[in-house]
């Protein structure tokens, strides 16, 4: 699985990832994940709301900080 957080270096954006990594560490998780900031690449994935997740090349949330919960619920646990 591969997880994407798209952000341009925001405070939101910093505590999605970190939450993200304490779910995957958490769980054992077999996971790639990277924080993209590059804006033209962010671009790609047509968003207009930043923190977003993306897994496996799909945008699953955007806009605002996931709690544990809602992260572990978009990686299946």
């Amino acid at each position: 699985m591969e997880i994407k957080v798209l952000g341009a270096g925001c405070a939101k954006c910093k505590t999605t990832y970190d939450l993200i990594q304490k779910v995957i560490d958490e769980h054992h998780l077999d996971v790639t994940l990277t924080k993209v900031e590059d804006i033209m690449e962010m671009l790609q994935y047509n968003i207009m709301a930043t923190p977003a997740i993306v897994i496996d090349g799909v945008v699953r949330l955007k806009g605002y900080v996931p709690s544990t919960a809602e992260i572990e619920k978009l990686l299946g646990l």
